[in-house]
């Protein structure tokens, strides 16, 4: 995408965690999930997608492929995406069956996100008691996208089975990564790249992440889920009206991205007001001044044209946005603002 106007041609996508705010409960966080992403789609975004979470409180979403079978339901042209499915506690045949059925029901709109994250150790082993070995990251991919396009391959130790229910089309494969060397992978197995800036606070990714861009369109190889490079970039969005509201919103973000006791010191995403009785150590601030190099905070036009940086910097064809902000009313705010200042709606009339 290098050298095309990133004002007219970025795409814009969601990821949402299924917040539980203060005061909220599991069923509310999951409802709202739903209004969001229906809001998403009229106010034009391209996709929708849902993370994987186990063991934190504030978090309902365990599970996005049964949110995102939920959601599909109840819209009619959104993308539907994991963000992503941390493959190593699967099955790949169990993974490419869930998403062959749901490319089946909903053709064309649906997004496999893989991630490798393993969680807390106490996570880690109750999600792998049972499994023999190590699993192999990159083969668990190859595994996956062989089942799920149910591609012939005679070397393969499980040529002779089949993902059902087969179809004509495939989902997309995206794998979400931080690093060169997946960037690589991903190019090897023909499969789209994200880039997050939110796993882990760090002064500057820039350098990484244009090499990562670099590095996958040059070794990129099409495969049956994935025809030509695509490049996401994913970063923390909080906007308001004002700065100064979106500065306040933040707050919250602040606290929970410092994630002590493993995300688990707040049983609900912390709010405002929570934010600013906290008593924050000097290390603490220090992290908490390190971590804002994950986010985009501002009105929406410092907002987009942060964004515009962001995309343009990565090389990014789209751009993943995590509005992690507490109240629902919040979040559907700064979709409503995004879509207006990029004019994402007459972008798709048009």
């Amino acid at each position: 995408m290098s050298g095309k106007g990133y004002v007219q041609m970025v795409k814009l996508n969601v990821l949402d965690y299924a917040v539980i705010d203060e005061g909220q409960s599991p069923a509310d966080a999951l409802n709202e999930s739903v209004t969001l992403a229906e809001r998403a789609e009229k106010l034009g975004f391209h996709r929708f997608w849902m993370a994987e979470h186990h063991d934190v409180r504030a978090f309902a979403s365990s599970s996005p492929e049964m949110m995102m079978m939920h959601i599909l339901g109840k819209t009619t042209s959104i993308k539907l995406g994991s963000g992503g499915v941390m493959i190593p506690h699967y099955s790949p045949l169990k993974v490419a069956e869930n998403f062959r059925v749901m490319e089946n029901l909903y053709p064309g709109r649906v997004d496999l996100g893989i991630g490798n994250t393993l969680g807390t150790p106490a996570v880690n082993r109750s999600m792998n008691e049972m499994r023999p070995r190590k699993q192999r990251y990159e083969e668990n991919i190859s595994d996956i996208k062989k089942y799920v396009s149910n591609t012939d391959d005679e070397e393969h130790r499980f040529n002779e089975v089949t993902a059902n229910p087969t179809g004509e089309t495939n989902p997309e494969m995206w794998v979400l990564s931080t690093s060169v060397r997946t960037a690589e992978l991903a190019a090897r197995q023909g499969i789209g790249y994200t880039f997050g800036l939110f796993p882990h606070a760090s002064k500057d990714k820039t350098a990484v992440g244009q090499e990562a861009a670099r590095v996958y369109r040059e070794k990129f190889i099409p495969s049956p889920v994935m025809q030509k490079p695509l490049i996401m970039v994913s970063p923390f969005v909080v906007t308001a009206d004002t700065d100064e509201e979106a500065k306040e919103l933040a707050k919250a973000l602040d606290l929970w991205l410092l994630g002590k006791m493993n995300f688990s010191e707040f049983e609900r995403f912390p709010s405002v007001e929570t934010a600013k009785k906290y008593t924050y150590t000097v290390e603490e601030l220090q992290k908490l001044s390190a971590n804002r190099s994950r986010m985009v905070v501002g009105n929406a036009k410092s907002v987009k044209k942060q964004l515009e940086t962001l995309a343009e910097t990565f090389d990014a064809d789209e751009l993943l946005l995590i509005p992690l902000m507490p109240g629902a009313e919040n979040r559907q705010r700064a979709l409503d603002l995004i879509s207006s200042e990029f004019q994402l709606k007459e972008q798709k009339e048009g």
